[in-house]
């Protein structure tokens, strides 16, 4: 693959781990990264490719559609990556306005500088792009709220309950209207939520971590009942990369670990591991730091995905279950966390 292809947002949690298996895997790929670097990036985490040739970082909002245009006509774009986005819920619920201008905004700019720029007039694409798609990276927060039992599948009805999965849901929509009006060729994937390295702090697993080691409560919303499919980031990375290179044009792929833990499993597991790899003093263990904290407003219930279709379209299968998922996890943050 000699592409030159744009990656969005490369130096948040997924992009980092994302850009790294991509270049690693496709060395004659050029990168064309673009990132604001907003407070959930590290660039610490590109490390391994900041020097390599292939690898062309750009300071920069998605949103600044002069500098997006100016980076397709540049680099001569034949792909893009779209992971940029703002993504804590917290956050949406206190500031949403940010939500909209990066997930919203910033999708439709980037979304529409490949139209015009792949683009002869709706349905007839330039030879030179006959190949250039557009992929995207979203959730499975847009579904909604799930009962005890089902499965959010690829036909599941949107239905967003917080600012942050009301303004990946409005971009989901454009990428299909994109793909439903002018012809483009677009994918969607919709991700179960992502633990592993590199992702920041305000997270939960990252956050029982860090409370657990530094001796703090570790803050639990409502009743820990909360369920979550849980998604190994790199298992993540390879999903992306089939749904880019042989997914169906126009096509949703939800992509999930099947590994649905409530939070206070979470909790338990981290801390049992943590007793054993980092014993407190005087033989406590860290679940004695659990506390409960007022609920999130809005907060969904349960969340979890059917990924039978990436599985029997596209053969893929996560690799890490959440026991060998979360050792991994651990093992990553305790050496970080080491180094500080």
């Amino acid at each position: 693959m000699s592409q030159h292809i744009l990656i969005t947002g490369g130096a948040g949690f997924i992009g980092s781990n994302f850009i790294v298996y991509f270049m690693e895997k496709y060395p004659d790929a050029h990168i064309i990264h673009l990132d604001k670097l907003t407070y959930a990036a590290n660039p610490e985490y590109l490390k391994p490719v900041a020097q390599n040739p292939n690898y062309t970082f750009i300071h920069g909002d998605i949103a600044d559609s002069n500098l997006v245009n100016s980076l397709f006509e540049k680099h001569n774009i034949q792909g893009v990556i779209h992971f940029a986005a703002e993504s804590h819920v917290d956050n949406s619920i206190t500031g949403p306005r940010a939500f909209v201008e990066t997930n919203v905004i910033g999708t439709f700019t980037v979304l529409d500088a490949a139209r015009r720029t792949w683009m002869e007039k709706p349905f007839v694409v330039k030879p030179e792009y006959a190949n250039a798609r557009f992929h995207h990276i979203s959730t499975d927060e847009v579904y909604g709220s799930l009962g005890e039992t089902g499965l959010f599948t690829e036909e599941t009805p949107y239905a967003p309950n917080s600012p942050y999965s009301a303004s990946k849901a409005a971009s989901d929509h454009f990428v299909r209207a994109y793909h439903h009006t002018y012809g483009m060729n677009v994918t969607t994937s919709n991700c179960s939520n992502n633990y592993g390295p590199h992702q920041h702090f305000e997270k939960l697993i990252p956050t029982i971590i860090s409370k657990c080691l530094a001796g703090a409560p570790i803050p639990i919303y409502g009743d820990g009942k909360n369920i979550r499919d849980w998604l190994y980031v790199l298992d993540h990375c390879v999903a992306i990369d089939l749904v880019f290179q042989t997914g169906k044009s126009g096509e949703v792929y939800n992509i999930g670990g099947r590994n649905e833990r409530t939070n206070l499993q979470i909790v338990d597991a981290i801390t049992t591991i943590l007793d054993k790899k980092v014993p407190r003093e005087g033989g406590k263990s860290y679940k004695e730091q659990i506390t409960f904290v007022p609920d999130r407003a809005g907060h969904d219930r349960r969340y979890a995905i059917d990924a039978t279709k990436i599985e029997t379209e596209l053969g893929w299968r996560a690799a890490e279950t959440f026991d060998t998922g979360i050792v991994k996890t651990i093992d990553w943050y305790l050496e970080a966390l080491a180094k500080k």
